[in-house]
């Protein structure tokens, strides 16, 4: 048996994985109360926008994938649309070729509150209060934040002071950034709950309440205080202020809706994502372009194989993915059209960027993604990860997010995995609205988000600022079958590297030896892991380093210099630098549950019995 750090958790009662320990336990203690898989996530949800205000927030975004006992796997769409006045021509008027990764003129409809209800309301068992409880005593009593959060706020400090001020209210009290082993409080969080609870409370049964909270985020005091602060001239990382374009009928009009998830099959699994407007179906391209035999796992020729494959994929999502033009997926999907790109991948690293000709169509890319291909590996700054942070325009390159010694952003995403006694399962990735990237709205103590930032300036394009349309996101859960079955929910926070460590993940478990009776989940999840910049970021300023490859430390030397010397630009990070994954499952056979988490960052938990 291998050592991993952690055990893979196995037992019948219920199984939580999650990015922060806090979110975990309390979507555990759910499920001690007799609530199900849903009624677990949602609470955990929202405690992870209080104990992650860098990662999320509640006007955030965020893409759940459901697969109830016994029924189908959904998709439901918490991902906001862009407002009715973010046309191009608006932002083309304000003198801008790329959206702010930062302020109101960045920001999308807010998705995620509305998802959770939708979630709670049609698949749950509790009430609003008893989900909620959790996330308002943690506001109001206070957390021990990890080290990450006033890492960020300190990044952003001078912005908050002189610019931002009602977000220095909130993460710099007495001039104090949050610090670990301090209890840190947010009241004017904790009392928006409250408000909203007592203004529910006497809408009727539990389905009609969550209704009205709905209503309350829609029309009521939650969407007065968000027009508002979406009109307030806000410095963001044009270095000029600026207003939003959201207005309140935005808000009115928007509502999560369910999808049938996008799924390919591989070898006796169905992998299930949402669609073109999120990354999802760049881990499914990248199943179906491996060969029918694959290199030993773990060699270089393997890692080779697996990246460039992601630089076909990811290309593909360039020219092909998006909410504002059809997206041929059935055509990127096919057996003949990968099997032609497939002949794409040679002995040596390519550096260029190469969307294919799905159905013979012609491929057309942003003219800066055009612009960015053609530089030199490493010339233009890369914003790995996710979300930008914001600086003032005194930074080189404004908005580039902060990158620690170990390659590891100062930002990034969530993630939140459960399965049930009764074998609901649910893979949700929680992200936006982060106290970095909008001013905290003073009356509600969460900002706006900043997910147009993922859109371009330029016509005719899958991924053009369109109203109505939603903004291609990176966030990308995942849900696994076998026999038509589900077993497996898993998924990371890291923007543009989420598909690709979820798909060595993925290998990992579906290729390599089982343990305990049970899916190696952790084995899979502490294998060294890496990633590829080859091609246009998704968060601005939009930039990408051909040729680039990050590896962790633990990285056997010969793979590296085999990587080199087949002409990867080869950067080795930190020993425990790449990926944030979770996971749940179930054996459906015996019943068994069975879970993990990333060691990685040190605050991801796996609990349950």
């Amino acid at each position: 048996m291998r050592f991993t750090t952690r055990p893979t958790l196995q037992g019948t009662f219920g199984m939580v994985s999650s990015t922060h320990w806090l979110a975990s336990q309390s979507a555990m203690a759910v499920l001690e109360d007799g609530g199900n898989a849903y009624d677990a996530a949602v609470a955990g949800a929202f405690v992870l926008h209080v104990v992650e205000p860098h990662l999320n927030g509640p006007a955030g975004e965020v893409p759940i994938l459901l697969a109830p006992a016994g029924g189908e796997v959904r998709v439901l769409c918490g991902q906001g649309v862009a407002p009715a006045g973010a046309t191009v021509a608006h932002y083309r008027g304000l003198g801008l070729d790329l959206v702010p990764g930062t302020g109101p003129l960045a920001a999308a409809v807010p998705g995620a509150f509305d998802a959770w209800m939708l979630l709670l309301r049609d698949h749950g068992t509790k009430s609003l209060a008893d989900v909620l409880k959790y996330a308002v005593g943690y506001a109001e009593h206070g957390h021990a934040p990890v080290e990450n959060v006033g890492a960020t706020v300190e990044t952003v400090r001078e912005l908050f002071e002189t610019e931002w001020t009602s977000s220095a209210e909130v993460y710099l009290p007495g001039g104090r950034a949050p610090r670990p082993g301090e209890l840190f409080r947010n009241p004017a969080l904790a009392a928006t709950w409250k408000r909203l609870l007592a203004e529910v409370a006497g809408a009727g049964d539990r389905e009609a309440q969550i209704d009205a909270a709905r209503e309350v985020w829609r029309t009521g005091f939650i969407a007065e205080a968000l027009v508002r602060q979406a009109a307030r001239p806000t410095l963001d990382t044009s270095g000029e202020h600026h207003t939003g374009t959201l207005t309140a009928a935005d808000l009115a009009a928007w509502s999560a809706t369910y999808e049938t998830p996008v799924t390919y099959d591989f070898d006796g699994w169905t992998v299930c994502k949402a669609g073109p407007w999120s990354q999802g179906p760049v881990l499914l391209q990248q199943l179906a372009l491996l060969p029918p035999e694959l290199p030993p796992y773990g060699s270089a020729d393997y890692v080779h194989l697996l990246i460039e494959g992601c630089k076909l994929a990811m290309a593909d999502r360039e020219a092909w993915y998006g909410d504002a033009a059809e997206v041929p997926l059935d055509d990127l999907l096919s057996a003949e059209y990968n099997a032609e790109r497939r002949t794409r991948i040679g002995p040596r690293a390519s550096h260029e960027l190469r969307p294919g000709n799905p159905g013979g169509r012609t491929p057309r890319l942003s003219a800066h993604a055009r612009g960015v291909a053609t530089e030199e590996p490493g010339s233009n700054p890369m914003g790995v990860g996710e979300p930008t942070v914001a600086k003032l325009p005194t930074s080189p390159v404004p908005g580039e997010p902060v990158v620690s010694a170990d390659g590891s952003t100062r930002g990034d995403t969530c993630h939140l995995d459960v399965v049930d006694r009764w074998g609901n399962m649910i893979a949700a990735t929680p992200s936006g609205g982060w106290l970095q990237s909008n001013p905290v709205v003073p009356e509600l103590g969460f900002p706006l988000g900043t997910r147009l930032q993922m859109t371009w300036l330029e016509e005719g394009l899958p991924g053009t600022l369109t109203p109505g349309r939603r903004p291609r996101t990176t966030l990308t859960p995942s849900l696994a079958l076998r026999g038509g079955v589900p077993v497996m929910a898993f998924g990371t926070p890291g923007g543009d590297q989420q598909d690709q460590w979820q798909l060595h993940f993925f290998l990992a478990v579906a290729l390599r030896e089982r343990v305990r009776g049970g899916l190696d989940l952790q084995g899979a999840i502490d294998a060294p892991n890496w990633h590829n910049d080859g091609f246009p970021g998704s968060f601005y300023p939009r930039g990408m380093r051909p040729g680039s490859v990050t590896v962790e430390s633990r990285t056997d030397p010969a793979v590296v210099a085999e990587l080199r010397r087949r002409g990867h630009d080869v950067t080795v990070g930190g020993a425990w630098s790449e990926g944030r994954l979770c996971a749940v499952a179930r054996d459906p056979g015996t019943g068994v549950l069975s879970a993990a988490a990333n060691p990685r960052g040190m605050q991801g938990y796996a609990v349950g019995r």
